[in-house]
């Protein structure tokens, strides 16, 4: 089955140990319409995919003890949680680090700071998965 573009997700999960961002990231979304859910670590945010089944994560990379990379490599090995899309969002811009994003199946990687018009157009061009 081919992956076809997804208009803007209905329930996004927030992923970010900062509360600045992921109050930014609640207003974004509340502008748009769109449903969220929020952790703060990886650990919660594993547990809250498998309460809530989001459409999409946007998953902060640096986290105390699990960081977003070990969050992305989980939820991709686990078949319940991998068709979630996942963006990871970063001020961690180098090669090495985004080929590592990559490498553990997210979908997009966005540096911060973002532009509000970035993180939607890139929302919408991850692809729904099976």
């Amino acid at each position: 089955m081919s992956a076809t573009p997804r208009s803007l997700p209905a329930h996004v999960l927030v992923v970010d140990d900062d509360p600045v961002i992921r109050e930014l990231l609640r207003t974004l979304l509340d502008l748009e319409g769109i449903a969220y859910s929020e952790a703060k670590d990886g650990p919660s945010a594993l547990a809250r995919m498998r309460a809530t089944r989001p459409d999409l994560v946007l998953l902060d990379v640096m986290m105390p003890g699990m960081d977003g990379f070990e969050v992305c490599a989980r939820l991709r090995a686990d078949p319940a949680l991998r068709g979630i899309g996942v963006i990871l969002l970063t001020a961690r811009a180098s090669v090495f680090d985004r080929e590592r994003g990559e490498a553990v199946g997210a979908d997009a990687y966005l540096t911060k700071p973002f532009s509000p018009l970035e993180l939607f157009a890139t929302m919408q061009r991850i692809p729904e998965r099976a």
